[in-house]
């Protein structure tokens, strides 16, 4: 039977395709089960790779099953066949925290805190939950109509308890991965992720990446180095401050999400 046959016998109408695999694609539909717009993740299993089917996919749809928070993309129900293709009924959003920063060049000081604190928030409740993302980035934090965070793709989450705890997994985007991962050394992954956290208010305030990695094995001396901002985009000295801790080198030195949820530039949203 095929993909359009099944989900339409379901009550879906099936419309654009909005992000596409080499196993997986992700397209929006309609139904009258749900009063708002719904985004559907097919997958493939014949087509993916055996690490995926039998150990990253059965992670990612576990932790799909078990979290509930308002920043976190809402799964409304997984679809099995036998043909071997899986489909995940989530919210849909408008857009990703990439393409906004895109149109914008630069997300504005008032709004870039309201959106990494609710980042942080979930987060913070994946790491309070011993959950792990390991894969945070621009294009997986989505947004509502109305600004609100949807963080998703949990492809390379997993449960984890943080150090002494260690992983030793290479996974996510070179450019949000923290030294010890590039270098190949056993890993804290909650401290991956406040890492990664790092990446993205850096990528929100300035527009840009805060290092070259267009040689992946040259990154981690470029990230020992000083950060270097921008001079036309003013970023106001708090923010810099949370940027500089969750990019420290060391992993031992950075903060925990709780504590980088409680610094103070984050409490002063003001009526954003």
């Amino acid at each position: 039977m095929s993909r359009d046959k099944v989900l339409t016998l379901m009550g879906y109408t099936l419309g654009l395709t909005i992000g596409e695999g080499s196993y997986s694609k992700v397209k929006l539909a309609t139904t009258k089960k749900y009063p708002e717009q719904v985004a559907i993740k097919i997958v493939d299993r014949r087509r993916a790779p055996h690490d995926f089917v039998c150990k990253f996919l059965p992670r990612e749809l576990a932790i799909l099953r078990g979290v509930r928070h308002p920043h976190i993309v809402h799964v409304h129900e997984f679809i099995e066949v036998c043909s071997g293709k899986l489909y995940i009924v989530m919210e849909a959003a408008t857009t990703d925290l990439l393409q906004r920063v895109q149109e914008l060049s630069s997300i504005p000081g008032p709004l870039a805190k309201v959106l990494f604190s609710q980042i942080v928030s979930a987060v913070g409740y994946l790491h309070a939950n011993d959950i792990v993302h390991r894969d945070l980035k621009c294009e997986n934090v989505l947004l509502t109509a109305d600004n609100q965070v949807k963080l998703t793709d949990f492809g390379f989450g997993r449960k984890a308890l943080g150090y002494p705890e260690v992983s030793s997994t290479y996974c996510g985007s070179a450019a949000y991965a923290p030294p010890e991962v590039l270098l190949g050394v056993p890993y804290d992954p909650k401290k991956y992720d406040v890492w990664s956290l790092g990446v993205i208010l850096y990528v929100m305030a300035t527009g840009c990446m805060p290092f070259d990695d267009s040689n992946v094995s040259k990154l981690p001396r470029i990230q020992r180095k000083a950060l270097v901002y921008p001079q036309e985009v003013p970023v106001e000295a708090p923010c810099r401050a949370v940027i500089g801790s969750l990019l420290q080198f060391s992993p031992s030195t950075r903060p925990s999400v709780q504590q980088v949820s409680e610094d103070p530039w984050l409490g002063q949203q003001g009526d954003q």
